[in-house]
């Protein structure tokens, strides 16, 4: 690693302080520009381990920026992983409070729920599938701590992908009973259509997303267990919400799932 523990130890208490006093902040790379990946990644560990002492529990796991369009809009060209609380959990049609975010945007997600741990490397869109109990629609919460939403890479794993809130629900089916590459959503705002696609935007099939954080999590010798919810990462542009908003996700064959922004 580039950056020595104080200032990894550092950079983690400060970005989690701004999540948590609703602070933006500029980019942590602007006065670390040889930060690694192995850097951003430990960063984004540390953050973890100080919401777990806490008390918090690790709800799930998610990609981030998986579709072509999400990297067009941020300017990046690689998937990125994090993690999910459940301090983010907001119960189906649950409310979420504006004021304890910064800046939110919503992104309509297809999510997996597993039956049996997968491993890495070598983990294929099959090893998802044949391990995957559900899939089901998702609608993520996005916040990034970075002012105007404005990172690299690096500095967006070390923000743990921007997570701040997510809700799930409609209904759940099998994941090996759709063809998930043309199953097709609709993101409303308002009553009205905001954002329209199909899961072939995500890597080509959601499935793949799984299968690179799986992979991901093997290269840093780790696994994903059972039962774990994997949120596969947008299937469109994120969208901008404030205050008074209602967002409904629907998706083809498996119902809505929506939240209200107070």
């Amino acid at each position: 690693m580039a950056l020595d523990d104080k200032i990894l130890d550092q950079l983690a208490a400060h970005l989690e302080n701004c999540q948590l006093k609703q602070q933006d902040t500029l980019k942590i790379t602007d006065d670390h520009p040889g930060m690694s990946w192995d850097d951003a990644y430990a960063i984004q560990d540390r953050i973890l381990a100080a919401k777990l002492a806490r008390g918090s529990r690790v709800a799930g796991y998610k990609a981030g920026l998986t579709s072509h369009a999400k990297m067009k809009q941020m300017g990046v060209t690689d998937p990125v992983f994090g993690f999910l609380v459940d301090d983010y959990t907001v119960p189906e049609g649950g409310e979420i409070k504006v004021s304890e975010l910064i800046h939110p945007k919503v992104e309509p997600e297809i999510c997996f729920v597993t039956k049996t741990e997968l491993t890495g490397p070598g983990c294929s869109i099959a090893n998802v599938l044949a391990a995957s109990d559900v899939v089901l629609p998702g609608i993520e919460v996005i916040d990034s701590r970075y002012r105007d939403f404005k990172f690299d890479l690096k500095s967006v794993v070390a923000d743990n992908t921007s997570a701040a809130r997510f809700v799930v629900g409609g209904r759940a089916v099998c994941a090996r009973s759709v063809d998930l590459r043309t199953t097709g959503i609709v993101l409303e705002k308002n009553g009205e259509v905001v954002a329209l696609g199909a899961g072939a935007a995500v890597l080509g099939h959601p499935a793949a997303a799984v299968a690179m954080l799986v992979n991901h999590l093997g290269r840093r010798g780790k696994s994903l267990p059972a039962g774990s919810l994997v949120l596969s990462g947008g299937i469109t542009e994120a969208v901008a919400v404030q205050a008074g908003d209602n967002v409904t996700l629907r998706v083809q064959g498996m119902g809505s799932v929506s939240a209200r922004f107070v």
